[in-house]
């Protein structure tokens, strides 16, 4: 089979390998769709990996299982979670598998086929098309989906996105839909575009020098966004959000980043600051990710680009130039 062999400093390579055998509990999935993250650019640009991908969100048709496998069957089309639980504790039976102590996280998810638990396979409505598909059931859809299930006071009217990656403008699509005023901030034009066109009320366009904090007070009365939503991974963004956002505000974490310098006093007590994170998905919320998209949550408009798996080299040169919304790859 074809697999992307991410090779580091921003080589990618189309490689061959034998279609993996699924374990006990394990199912193989023939891949229709793939979708790139931007959380795979760092391995992209630098260390890379000794073989095959960190893909991670993927749907396709079941084609083989393991032993004990009876949730799904030869021929399902089925979205996969990446994050699989035990299975057996108490976390697990309420779907929350990232809270699972060991949970496992599936990758190389772009390939022709790929392994995954069984647990983890969402089944899919025929009438779902897949590139809606592979966002409501991975984290294209999934952490934004995840951080409104945080945002459900009705005092929030305004919120500022920093960083408007796939994350950043799934964030756009789904805060949008809620009815609330949005901010986006980024440093690429294309992308302050792309925030425009999917509901942004405002955009800041980050240059040299600018008070990014002060632009945002100056477009809410000088108060500061109600809640200010950290998607670059970045800490100077991170510190922005605190700047940004007004008196008992909230700042999300959703961009993954090194240790951040925060004061308690100045950053938090001082001001009835709340800072929460938001890592992937419950594995229980995707009905009402299913439901959201029926209802109207128009999840393909994040989706700007579609590739066969021969030109990945070019869909991730574009996603990392931050030229794009969602890239996907296709393999049928």
């Amino acid at each position: 089979m074809k697999i992307v062999h991410q090779k580091g400093n921003s080589e990618i390579v189309i490689a061959e390998a034998p279609i993996p055998t699924p374990g006990p509990g394990e199912v193989i999935v023939k891949t229709v769709v793939s979708a790139l993250c931007g959380s795979e650019l760092g391995t992209y640009r630098k260390e890379g990996l000794p073989s095959g991908n960190n893909g991670h969100e993927a749907a396709g048709i079941v084609s083989a299982l393991g032993e004990g496998v009876t949730t799904v069957k030869v021929g399902d089309k089925v979205g996969v979670s990446a994050i699989s639980g035990c299975g057996h504790c108490d976390y697990c039976a309420k779907g929350q598998y990232t809270w699972c102590d060991h949970f496992k996280f599936f990758g190389h998810m772009h390939a022709e086929y790929f392994k995954v638990d069984a647990i983890a396979c969402h089944q899919l409505p025929q009438d779902v098309p897949w590139e809606v598909s592979v966002l409501i059931t991975g984290d294209g859809l999934g952490v934004p989906f995840h951080t409104s299930t945080k945002l459900r006071s009705e005092e929030i009217k305004t919120i500022a996105v920093f960083g408007l990656g796939p994350i950043g403008l799934s964030e756009i699509i789904v805060q949008k839909h809620l009815g609330r005023k949005l901010i986006g901030v980024d440093r690429s034009a294309d992308r302050i575009e792309l925030a425009k066109k999917l509901g942004a009320t405002e955009t800041i366009l980050v240059t040299e020098g600018l008070d990014v904090p002060a632009a945002i007070k100056a477009l809410t009365g000088g108060k500061g966004a109600d809640v200010c939503i950290e998607a670059a991974g970045v800490p100077v963004t991170a510190k922005q959000c605190f700047l940004a956002v007004r008196k008992g505000g909230t700042v999300v974490f959703n961009g993954e980043q090194p240790a951040l310098p925060l004061s308690p006093s100045d950053d938090f007590i001082r001001r009835d600051i709340t800072a929460v994170g938001s890592w992937f998905y419950h594995f229980n919320e995707y009905p009402a990710m299913l439901e959201a998209y029926r209802k109207g949550l128009p999840v393909a408009s994040l989706v700007t680009h579609q590739f066969p798996i021969d030109q990945a080299a070019e869909a991730f040169r574009l996603m990392a130039d931050g030229k794009t919304g969602k890239v996907l790859l296709r393999y049928a």
